[in-house]
């Protein structure tokens, strides 16, 4: 996932990066490494953080893209400070970086994952690239269970979604877990 999020990196940082006249050249590339970078690294903290229906939240709407959602600022936050101390750029050039990459990487990232049409990312690709290991599973079938119900996921109708919900999924879904995670962001 980590070079996916590199080449959406590259792709938005035209703008943002290449040509701002504020950023030397020579730093273009390291900048838009660093943007990809601190943003998968605050991804996996957030999972770590116990964050994960705060990840999940993410991919319901168009909230990836709004510079209001908490995850944004956090993310936004996060590499405006990198940006600054690895590369000496001002407050406002960092800024001005992180206002515009952070949310078209973020939103780009989650509208290609629910796209049917895009196999570029799977979310249970992204959900097992930032959650790094099966112990921060919980945290995300925790998530699971709060949001399940909405997606149609709780399966003998008892009220939660839980893993009894789960096994009877993936028994009839041939799909497995990645179509269970599929329902849950609409894929």
């Amino acid at each position: 996932m980590f070079e996916q999020l590199t080449q959406l990196a590259q792709q938005f940082g035209n703008e943002s990066v290449v040509k701002n006249n504020a950023i030397p050249n020579e730093q273009n590339e390291a900048v838009i490494n660093e943007a990809s970078s601190s943003i998968f690294s605050g991804l996996k903290n957030l999972i770590s953080e116990g964050g994960a229906d705060q990840i999940a939240g993410l991919f319901k709407g168009d909230s990836a893209q709004d510079s209001t959602n908490p995850v944004v600022q956090k993310l936004s936050e996060q590499l405006n400070n990198s940006l600054g101390e690895k590369f000496g750029l001002s407050e406002e050039t960092a800024s001005g970086v992180t206002s515009s990459l952070v949310p078209q990487i973020l939103g780009s990232l989650v509208g290609k994952a629910k796209d049917p049409n895009d196999s570029s990312f799977q979310i249970s690709d992204i959900i097992g690239a930032i959650s790094g290991d099966s112990s921060q599973s919980s945290g995300i079938m925790d998530t699971i269970s709060k949001y399940g119900s909405q997606f149609g996921l709780d399966q003998n109708a008892d009220g939660k979604v839980d893993i009894s919900d789960a096994m009877s999924a993936v028994t009839k879904n041939s799909d497995g877990i990645g179509g269970i995670l599929g329902k849950i962001f609409g894929k």
